[in-house]
């Protein structure tokens, strides 16, 4: 995980370098630009350049990967014509960097980067738009990267829109970042996010053919605990340890459970990490299911002091003032602090699998009207700008990534296209989900786990209660959103 940002038009080498200042917590680790040239491992507290450009690309590192084989590099990289900034991960990291090597290419490969600007470079035959999206066509993972080839610019955000993006233009300049605060410090103010899978070529919104959750074919119900695996399997590889943010409910302790059989055949630390005030529902969940699993967990007290102290932050983070947005957002702040706090950068969330699996009691409704196939599949298509961005934004104030096993593409197409009654079973199903509960009992989990009724993460945790009873008697939290 990283920051991105990138300018073209008329502005000034300073203009870069406060976007990567303002979104430094994405990316503590490393700076680098392309001003003409890249320079990488740069200060921004100390880089200065008052010379006018027409493109510039900035990167803020987020180190995760030391080994041998897979390293996390500073950026921009480049390659012949070729610049590219890059956040995200490339799951299938080696398939790519094997592919490239076949083909000709006699560099030394690293890093996610320098694998996806090599692929670009392979397709690239004089028009950069097929490049990319030959090239998307093969990577599996989350990301958003854009590349330059001298005359034009590409920008890409994955199927799912795990990664933000986002973007704005106007008369002479033209921007994009992983932040709206990045784009807000060198004053853009009309800004918009480029939609999953989509690509910005030139700053002209191109559609992909057709979006992951308008695939339609018949669903093996077999493959999904296979493809579960592998989508957590894919996100864990190359790391020592992982957080998991717990809340005892069944999405974060199935993933506990395979977590926990995962680490048992490879060196990986796994811990779990709840947050609630003392004696909430989640935090009682959290430390039965934890022994249960018999993982390690850690607890964050969540007391109106802390919930003060962290609001402007928070709510500047996610652009918003609802207060379920907000109640989900400190649950996720405060989690990934901890992560952080153990010197964890990367951490699993459950995040998806009440889209996936019909989890949320709206759904009821949405199976006795028939309508729930469409419903799931209009969530996830919204699921980027109403959960994602949001998340993302509140784990990076700590700089932590969050990785979501739910979401992995194959795995979405696959549960979008299973029969709604292996979702919700009856207009009696109070539970719902019901698929998700039966694999996970049957792989482990205790029953009472399995099935723990859904409670939503700003109730289960108490933060709710706290912001409405007490915070905003005397706090209008609007004041926070900048």
């Amino acid at each position: 995980m990283c920051s991105i940002v990138g300018l073209q038009g008329d502005f000034k080498g300073n203009d870069i370098v406060k976007m990567l200042k303002t979104s430094r917590n994405r990316g503590p680790d490393s700076s680098g630009v392309f001003l003409d040239e890249i320079c990488t491992d740069i200060d921004p507290d100390d880089f200065y350049d008052d010379n006018d450009y027409g493109i510039a690309f900035g990167h803020n590192l987020l180190s995760i990967y030391d080994g041998n084989d897979r390293l996390s590099k500073p950026q921009p990289v480049s390659n012949e014509n070729l610049v590219l900034v890059f956040n995200g991960e490339l799951y299938n990291f080696a398939t790519i960097r094997n592919l490239v090597k076949k083909v000709g290419v006699e560099a030394e490969i690293t890093s996610d980067s320098e694998a996806l600007l090599y692929l670009i470079d392979f397709y690239n035959k004089g028009d950069l738009l097929k490049a990319v999206q030959m090239a998307i066509r093969l990577i599996d993972g989350d990301y958003a990267f854009a590349v330059w080839d001298g005359e034009n610019l590409a920008i890409a955000r994955d199927p799912l829109g795990v990664k933000p993006l986002f973007y704005s233009k106007n008369a002479d300049l033209m921007g994009f970042a992983s932040t709206r605060e990045s784009l807000k410090e060198v004053g853009f103010s009309d800004i918009d996010t480029l939609k999953p899978e989509h690509i910005l070529y030139n700053w002209q919104d191109i559609s992909p053919a057709q979006a992951i959750y308008e695939k339609v074919f018949d669903g093996d119900v077999d493959k999904i605990d296979k493809f579960l695996r592998l989508s957590l399997v894919k996100r864990v590889e190359g790391l020592r340890q992982v957080g998991v943010i717990f809340s005892g409910g069944v999405d974060s302790s199935y993933l506990a459970l395979l977590l926990k059989e995962i680490s048992e055949n490879i060196p990986l630390k796994v811990t779990l990490y709840a947050v609630g005030i003392e004696g909430s529902k989640d935090v009682e969940a959290a430390i039965k299911a934890s022994k249960s699993i018999n993982l390690p967990l850690e607890i964050f007290e969540v007391t109106e002091d802390r919930i003060r102290e962290a609001l402007p932050q928070v709510v500047k983070a996610i652009g918003d003032d609802n207060l379920m947005k907000v109640g989900v957002g400190l649950t996720t702040y405060f989690a990934t602090k901890m992560v952080a706090r153990d010197g964890i950068k990367v951490a699993i969330s459950g995040q998806g699998a009440d889209e996936l699996f019909g989890g949320y009691k709206r759904y009821l409704k949405s199976f006795v009207d028939g309508t729930l196939n469409y419903n799931l599949r209009e969530d996830m298509s919204n699921m980027y700008h109403v959960n994602l961005e949001r998340d993302d934004a509140c784990s990076m104030l700590n700089s932590v990534e969050l990785r979501l096993p739910f979401l992995d593409k194959a795995l979405v197409e696959l549960v979008l296209n299973i029969p709604d009654n292996k979702k919700i079973v009856s207009m009696h199903d109070d539970m719902r989900k019901s698929f998700l509960r039966k694999l996970a009992f049957e792989e482990g989990l205790d029953y009472e786990i399995a099935y723990r009724p859904k409670k939503a993460a700003q109730y289960g945790t108490g933060i709710d209660k706290i912001l409405r009873k007490k915070i905003l008697k005397d706090t209008d939290i609007s004041q926070y959103l900048g």
